[in-house]
């Protein structure tokens, strides 16, 4: 991911209890992304949110089983819309969102 390309962000928003077959929904998409090497990944749990419904999840609730989670993912824009265009009909997905980055330090190669 060469700091000069044009990148982007998606953003994935969904519950922590949706499910592809018989793992989560959120791990089934971070290993799609690593099985066709988007450049980085993460998967980021919230404490508290509400979506369309307005219904809150919290984790102010006992065994509260539906707290959001976005997955992150930055690469180049033409991969990352790629990517998002495999994600269209998963209806599970709450929302999906795509914003223009500027990279401005990338260690990946260092590691």
């Amino acid at each position: 991911m060469a700091s000069g390309d044009k990148h982007a962000r998606l953003r994935i928003y969904l519950g922590e209890d949706k499910r592809h077959g018989d793992q989560p929904l959120y791990l089934a998409i971070l290993r799609k992304a690593r099985q066709l090497q988007m450049a980085g990944a993460t998967v980021l749990r919230g404490s508290q949110g509400y979506g369309r419904s307005t219904r809150l999840h919290t984790t102010d609730v006992v065994f509260s089983e539906d707290l959001p989670v976005i997955i992150e993912i930055v690469d180049r824009r033409d991969s990352v819309r790629r990517f998002a265009a495999l994600l269209e009909d998963i209806k599970e997905i709450g929302l999906v969102t795509c914003d223009d980055v500027d990279v401005l330090i990338n260690r990946s190669d260092s590691a």
